[in-house]
């Protein structure tokens, strides 16, 4: 029995402090110890209207238009390497690339950021729905940590579980309220809408595993090319149900010597070269096939 009472007060004692320390105006002093760790990220106003980007290039409404996304920015650094930063790299191969399109002519041109800013990731595919894109690339760089000698660039498209799911979401976030490839879906039922949804995300995901497959033909004496080069996920930025889209991981940051080749001007030219004709290529295609 006194084993037990004792056992009852060791575990009041803590509350019945706390209670008098408040009772007297008094505070327990609250350890700092790793908060110098934490890190916070000042968020976009969600409900704020999306601002949409300039689009460079030929006015006319008819020209294809790709939406170009450079990963991160913003207090969001991606990863880095020796003082390389990715949000730095990846905004000058979006850079270089939009450049070389605008300067070839023909191609209206998008960027979800121009500069150093934070973009929501749901907003970047958002971005390129809004402006009506008729294909979407996000550029990344990709790290394998103390890993050494991984390099090559590789390119995601959306995988097939993720594209099914992503297409049953979409049909019930935006029933009665959205346009899906021309189809206006108000007015079907929920059936109907997820069917339609489901054929639209069908054909996007073989546009974009088309364009991935261009990248990586066009690229194969030029790009270094992880061995693993295409691959798939449930990546957010790739889940539109109408615009083909792809991430590009454009190499390895954490590799200082291809780090500092993707840094460079060559580097960048030799990237915008190569991305510049698959595009072409696909909205070519894309135009016969209509």
């Amino acid at each position: 029995m006194a084993q037990r009472i004792q056992v009852s007060l060791l575990f009041a004692f803590p509350v019945v402090l706390v209670g008098a320390l408040y009772l007297w105006g008094l505070t327990i002093p609250v350890p700092v110890l790793g908060r110098g760790y934490v890190i916070t990220l000042p968020l976009p106003d969600t409900e704020a209207q999306l601002g949409l980007p300039e689009i460079f290039g030929p006015q006319d409404p008819t020209r294809p238009l790709i939406v170009i996304d450079a990963g991160h920015g913003g207090p969001d650094p991606g990863a880095s390497s020796e003082g390389l930063r990715e949000k730095s790299i990846v905004l000058g191969l979006a850079r270089a690339l939009r450049d070389r399109l605008v300067e070839q002519g023909g191609i209206r041109v998008a960027m979800t950021r121009e500069d150093d800013t934070l973009i929501i990731l749901e907003e970047r595919a958002q971005i390129a729905r809004a402006l009506g894109a008729d294909l979407f690339i996000s550029i990344h760089a990709d790290s394998a940590g103390d890993k050494e000698g991984v390099e090559g660039a590789s390119i995601y498209t959306l995988s097939e579980t993720a594209s099914s799911e992503a297409a049953a979401r979409f049909a019930q976030r935006e029933n009665d309220a959205d346009i899906v490839n021309g189809v206006n879906l108000s007015g079907n039922n929920d059936a109907v809408n997820a069917i339609l949804v489901e054929l639209s995300q069908r054909r996007t995901s073989e546009s974009s595993a088309e364009f991935a497959s261009l990248i990586e033909r066009e690229g194969a004496d030029t790009l270094r090319f992880h061995p693993q080069a295409r691959r798939s996920a449930a990546l957010a930025v790739l889940r539109a149900p109408d615009v083909p889209a792809v991430l590009y991981e454009a190499g390895f940051i954490s590799n200082p010597d291809e780090a500092r080749a993707l840094a460079s001007a060559e580097g960048q030219e030799q990237f915008a070269d190569v991305l510049a004709r698959a595009i072409r290529i696909f909205f070519a295609r894309q135009s016969n096939s209509g």
